[in-house]
């Protein structure tokens, strides 16, 4: 379940594992200029699956874990970029045909971790790659493609 964001609880940075990532095309269209900082990053107890063009990341206890980055959005971009993503990802909360699912995990990135944003499998899909679907081995899509 995702948490919504509020006055009273500051921001959330972003973990972005695909396509949102440095370099590749939706960084550009959705987070260039938009961004504090953007740092090497892992999901841990997560898996990645191969999708149609994009990744999805599975929450998988013992997992390997996703490679990604840890995206802070400028204070005054923050809430447009939150809404913009969420239709990027087609994430609405509470729809049960979302692809993915908006939930705050830990991500570690340097010697810590941090709560982020992260979009994962939503639970049917999940369900369906780890039945049949093709594991990124690694969990880095940029080394993967």
């Amino acid at each position: 379940m995702s948490i919504p964001t509020t006055p009273s609880r500051p921001d959330l940075p972003f973990f972005v594992y695909g396509t949102l990532r440095p370099g590749e095309v939706n960084h550009d269209l959705f987070l260039r200029g938009r961004t504090l900082r953007e740092e090497p990053a892992r999901l841990t107890d997560a898996v990645l699956y191969d999708g149609p063009g994009y990744p999805y990341a599975v929450e998988e206890p013992g997992g390997g874990g996703v490679a990604g980055d840890l995206v802070t959005a400028r204070p005054e971009a923050y809430e447009r970029l939150l809404a913009e993503l969420d239709r990027l990802e087609e994430y609405t909360p509470g729809d049960p045909r979302n692809l993915y699912e908006r939930v705050t995990r830990q991500v570690a990135v340097g010697d810590g971790a941090v709560r982020a944003w992260v979009y994962v499998a939503a639970p049917g899909v999940a369900t369906r790659l780890r039945t049949r679907g093709r594991i990124v081995e690694g969990g880095d899509w940029l080394a993967h493609r």
